[in-house]
């Protein structure tokens, strides 16, 4: 008695494909996120959160011109608040230091 589940070629003959998608990713928009992040928290530091805020923009910039955009999109928007409120911060206190 021999039994057809221990010699695969016995079986129905079917080829089975299987079809793997290629992970993409976008180390440049994540690397852009990431740095946008740090600068979230670090922002307060003098030179260190604005070269931060910078390079996360820059990164983030590129990274919106590959594929996925997801975080590249995140880490953009998180960078331009960022500077924007890194600008009127520093508006605010050169306005205010013209006062006195």
């Amino acid at each position: 008695m021999t039994t057809d589940t221990q010699n695969p070629q016995s079986q129905s003959g079917q080829t089975v494909i299987i079809q793997q998608s290629d992970k993409k990713s976008n180390g440049v928009g994540t690397s852009g996120f990431v740095l946008a992040l740090i600068a979230l928290f670090l922002g307060w530091v003098p030179f260190l959160g604005w070269i931060l805020w910078l390079l996360g923009l820059i990164l983030s910039f590129v990274g919106v011109f590959k594929e996925p955009k997801g975080l590249a999109i995140a880490g953009l928007v998180i960078s331009l608040i960022g500077i924007i409120l890194l600008i009127t911060v520093f508006g605010a206190i050169l306005g205010g230091a013209a006062f006195l």
